[in-house]
This record gives structure tokens, sequence and C-alpha cells, in this order.
């Protein structure tokens, strides 16, 4: 884990999943959103998505992942976070998610990076912004 004099503005973390039923049906269970469009598939497909698709929260959440095991890594505290839901994530899906540093304030170990989230097709399913202290 680098520490924070290591990190340096364009660094860059990844993570990769691929989206499973169970991953879908396990993160309901936890939160109690039960939503048809995740859960239910005669539902979701009568819906815009024409087919069961993962929380929002689901793939942003691999967000805090890359954030606190690999950078800025453990240690770090969550301070805000701005998501944009941008594309539906579908069951099977693969998601790579990416953070990169953007700004440090030194004073109090402030950093902020972008934080986004791609499918197998690259295409950009979430985008935002986190500020974290390290």
């Amino acid at each position: 884990m680098p520490s924070y004099e290591e990190i340096k503005i364009g660094d860059k973390a990844s993570f990769t999943k691929t989206i499973s039923e169970s991953d879908v049906y396990q993160f309901a269970g936890i939160t109690g959103d039960f939503n048809p469009v995740h859960i239910n598939s005669e539902h979701a497909n009568q819906t815009i998505f024409k087919e069961r698709i993962a929380h929002g929260m689901l793939t942003a959440g691999f967000i805090s992942g890359v954030l606190g095991m690999k950078l800025p890594g453990t240690g770090t505290i969550y301070l805000s976070q701005k998501v944009d839901f941008k594309a539906p994530v579908k069951i099977g899906d693969t998601v790579t998610v990416e953070v990169e540093v953007l700004e440090k304030k030194d004073r109090k170990k402030i950093i902020r990076l972008r934080t986004i989230a791609k499918n197998q097709l690259d295409e950009l399913v979430v985008d935002g912004e986190a500020v974290v202290m390290k």
C-alpha cells in the first residue's frame, strides 16, 4: 500500500468483476432493496431495460473496494462520493472500476479521485468523484 507521500496525481488502480445472479440476490438481501427490476425477470422484461439489471449501488460499491484496498489503500477514510449512473449493468456483464488521483491536499491528507466503471464493451456505466482521507 502506498503511503500518502508516495501517492501522486495521476496514479490509478482498478478492480474487475463479472456480475452474477448470486451477487444481485446477495446485495438485495444485505440492503433490503428487492426492487423487482433486479430480482423478478417477468417484471424486468416489461421495463425499458427488457431484462434484470444489477443494483447501481452494487457497481458503485466496487469503488469502495478499490479505495480501501488498493489506492489509497488500507487506512483510507471515505469522506464523500458523487455517483452518476450512465448505463445499466446487466447480470453477466464484466465491470471494471478505476480510480485516479486528481488532487492532494497535504495539510489534512485529503485526496480527490475520479471514480469510473466501464462494462466489457468499454461503455461508461458509472462516473463520479470521491474524496478520501489517508
